[in-house]
């Protein structure tokens, strides 16, 4: 009965891999999207998360059976728990991508901002792309460091999140007040990735050390 538990554990930790892995495609597609007016890419990013709804849904049966019917203790219910929340984060991520990838599709086939806000824009995307990647690293690692947070937040992430809200509500902006909006709004769904990717680091660093989230710190 034990090594059927511990082969549940593997699924359930390879099941969140491909989640992530799939968040990650979907990360990169809807940069292609953004940058380039790729209506294309637009679709491919709900395709993608149409495809991490479906492993969402598979993690949390396995997990709510693996509650029920095992009653796991200790480190195996951090491990159950955790995996269930790290779930819920990517299909998080997912859904902030595609949001972005609607913009793509509403402002088609014009770009979504002029040129020098989609370049900010560019930059946010690749830092978004780099965290998510950064979290597959993470749930795949069978031995991360105990010590340190393991996805730290990207400071110059926020820095250029902050400088794009400041283009759009800038009195010179001549561009009409939907596209501020919607500027504001990408600026919001990459911000929910980021924070979701910092938050998947925090729960396999408590999984790992039983460390709670509120006690783990940046430095």
């Amino acid at each position: 009965m034990r090594t059927k538990f511990s082969i549940e554990l593997m699924a359930l930790t390879d099941e969140l891999a491909h989640m992530a892995r799939l968040t990650q495609e979907a990360a990169e597609r809807g940069a292609a999207a953004l940058t380039g007016a790729d209506l294309t890419a637009a679709y491919e990013v709900f395709a993608l998360e149409e495809q991490v709804q479906v492993e969402h849904a598979k993690c949390e049966d396995r997990s709510v059976i693996l509650l029920a019917l095992e009653a796991p203790v200790a480190r195996d219910l951090r491990h159950v728990v955790t995996a269930m929340q790290i779930a819920d984060d990517l299909l998080a991520v997912s859904g902030a991508l595609s949001r972005v990838a609607d913009v793509v599709v509403r402002r088609y086939p014009n770009p979504v901002a002029p040129q020098h806000v989609i370049a900010l824009l560019s930059e946010i995307a690749d830092a978004v792309i780099h965290l998510v990647d950064h979290s597959v690293r993470v749930i795949a690692a069978q031995n991360p460091p105990r010590d340190r947070v393991l996805i730290p937040r990207d400071e110059n992430l926020d820095r250029l999140r902050v400088q794009l809200l400041e283009i759009a509500a800038d009195d010179g902006w001549d561009h009409g007040p939907a596209m501020a909006i919607d500027i504001a709004l990408l600026a919001h769904h990459y911000e929910r990735c980021a924070d979701h990717c910092v938050r998947i680091g925090r729960l396999i660093r408590f999984f790992h050390t039983g460390i709670p989230l509120y006690a783990q710190v940046e430095a």
